[in-house]
């Protein structure tokens, strides 16, 4: 089974997608105010600096829109792309939009913002791990047992489909999930957000689980034959 990554490189406003489901996570509502960027904005942020220009790429698509209008009939397919979130009572998307624009300018330019030890929500961890997440959620979701006869066969389909980018991406992904994630419970929380919806296989704990799908991935890079079993 292979799955699409990624089809927004054909949208005019990429960077206002994935920012407004940053808020489509947290409500579908814009809480930002003037003093204080709201958990969504923080959230795409904490993932946004890591991207040189992604901020400012952010930032001139908000000007294009607002300089057209949200409901320009040179844009109108465009924004119907976009999710639909609610600006609070008496404001307008395009004030929302403004007022997120002037923090992300502040951000962009380094002044400070919140940081946190790990993802806030769902939105942030599948961005933060985003192979990791392509590897869960579209092998290990909740029709597993309809698509895979185990385990094994499911991430023999991964690492088929995979190429050697991708594959060092997961392995370097696992490998910081594990040893920034310390307890079992917050681990669980991380892979829910990552889109896991199996339980390990029979008599192995997830961080094991894990762990030996890294290094079945490693062996595959290498050329080596896999020295662990994927069960």
């Amino acid at each position: 089974m292979t799955h699409p990554r990624d089809l927004r490189d054909y949208e005019r406003f990429p960077a206002l997608h994935e920012l407004l489901d940053a808020y489509a996570e947290t409500g579908y509502a814009f809480t930002d105010t003037a003093d204080e960027p709201g958990p969504a904005l923080q959230s795409y942020a904490r993932i946004a600096v890591q991207s040189p220009g992604r901020l400012h790429m952010l930032i001139s698509e908000i000007n294009d829109l607002v300089r057209l209008g949200l409901f320009s009939a040179d844009i109108a397919d465009d924004v119907d792309l976009l999710p639909r979130i609610k600006p609070p009572a008496g404001r307008t998307v395009e004030q929302c939009l403004e007022v997120a624009k002037i923090h992300l300018e502040r951000i962009a330019s380094g002044a400070p913002f919140a940081q946190t030890a790990h993802p806030q929500n769902p939105w942030e961890w599948r961005k933060r791990f985003p192979e990791l997440h392509q590897l869960l959620g579209s092998y290990f979701h909740q029709d597993f047992s309809l698509d895979y006869a185990s385990h094994k066969e499911a991430l023999d389909d991964y690492l088929t489909g995979s190429d050697e980018e991708a594959l060092k991406r997961a392995a370097m992904e696992i490998h910081t999930l594990l040893s920034t994630i310390e307890t079992d419970r917050e681990l669980s929380v991380a892979t829910d957000a990552l889109g896991l919806e199996v339980v390990p296989p029979k008599n192995v704990t997830l961080r094991q689980w894990l762990s030996d799908i890294r290094s079945i991935i490693i062996h595959r890079l290498r050329g080596s034959p896999e020295r662990t079993q994927s069960r």
